[in-house]
C-alpha cells in the first residue's frame, strides 16, 4: 500500500508538473516590457474584467523576465469571471480580459479596475493623475498579488504607499476587518486572518483606502497585502490549490466585484 501511495504521488506530482509547464510555457518567448495581447473587447455596456499595466521598476521583470503586472494573464481573470457568471446576473464577458494603462481614457469606460504587484509600478505623472481622476469618479480599484520583501517576487509596501501619496497626498491606509461591507457584499465572509495562503508566509493583510478617508464612506481601493488571491483563481482549473480553499478566494473576487458596480 505504501508503493502504491507513493506512485500514485509520483503521478499526480508529474500532472502537475505538466499543468506547470504548460501553463508557463507559452510566456517563454516574452521579454521584458514585451507581452501579446489580443485586441481589448470593444464597450458594449456590458461588465469587462479590466486588468491594468504598468511600467515597473527594475527587477520587477523577476519571473521569467515577465512584466510584473501580466502575472496569471489571462487565465485568473477569465475563470474569476465564469464563476461570476454562475453566480450572479451579471451577464459578463467571461472569456476576453481588457487590458488598459491607467493613461488610457477607455479606463472610464469600466467601475472596476484590477493590479497586480503594485509594489514594482513606476507609474508617470500622467498615470497617477488618472487615478485620481478614476477614484474620484467613482471607480473602485482590486490590488493583489502583492508580497513583502523577502517573500517570492516581493519588493514590500513602501513603494506602493510612496506612489499612492502621489495619486492622494493625505491618504490613508484602513486596516479591514470582516465587518466591512465589501465582505458581505454577496457571499458571507465572516473572518480574514485564516484566509489560505499560496506561495505567502504570514498573516494576509487586507487595507482600504476611503473617500476622504472618512470610513463611513465609500471604499475605493482594497489592498490584498501579503496574499496572492488570485493564485487560487489562476489554478483552480488544475487541482493543484485545494477545493475549499479556491473557493475562499472565489467568495473574495466576487464580493469586490459585486461592491465595485454597487457602490
Amino acid at each position: 500500500m505504501i508503493r502504491k501511495g507513493i506512485g500514485f504521488a509520483i503521478v499526480m506530482v508529474a500532472i502537475a508538473a505538466a499543468a506547470v509547464s504548460a501553463q508557463f510555457g507559452r510566456f517563454r518567448r516574452f521579454t521584458e516590457r514585451a507581452v501579446d495581447l489580443p485586441a481589448n473587447t470593444p464597450y458594449d455596456g456590458r461588465f469587462t474584467f479590466v486588468r491594468m499595466k504598468y511600467s515597473h521598476l527594475a527587477g520587477g521583470n523577476w519571473y521569467q523576465g515577465l512584466p510584473a503586472w501580466v502575472h496569471g494573464y489571462p487565465i485568473a481573470d477569465i475563470n474569476l469571471m465564469k464563476i461570476m457568471n454562475e453566480v450572479s446576473y451579471l451577464d459578463a464577458h467571461s472569456d476576453e480580459v481588457n487590458v488598459l494603462s491607467w493613461d488610457d481614457p477607455e479606463v472610464f469606460r469600466y467601475p472596476v479596475a484590477y493590479i497586480i504587484e503594485a509594489s514594482w509600478w513606476d507609474l508617470s505623472d500622467a498615470e497617477v493623475s488618472a487615478i485620481r481622476m478614476y477614484l474620484g469618479k467613482g471607480g473602485f480599484i482590486i490590488v493583489d498579488d502583492f508580497k513583502q520583501p523577502g517573500g517570492i517576487g516581493g519588493a514590500g509596501w513602501e513603494v506602493f504607499e510612496a506612489t499612492m501619496k502621489r495619486v492622494l497626498p493625505n491618504v490613508r491606509f484602513f486596516e479591514m476587518d470582516a465587518s466591512h461591507l465589501v465582505f458581505h457584499a454577496f457571499f458571507e465572509i465572516n473572518r480574514l486572518d485564516n484566509f489560505p495562503q499560496a506561495y505567502n508566509a504570514g498573516r494576509p493583510i487586507f487595507r482600504g483606502v476611503y473617500e476622504d478617508n472618512d470610513q463611513s464612506k465609500r471604499l475605493q481601493m482594497i489592498i490584498n497585502y501579503n496574499t496572492d488571491i488570485s493564485q487560487f483563481w489562476e489554478w483552480s482549473a488544475t487541482g493543484l490549490r485545494p477545493v475549499d480553499e479556491t473557493n475562499e478566494a472565489y467568495k473574495l473576487g466576487v464580493n469586490y466585484l459585486i461592491y465595485g458596480v454597487t457602490h
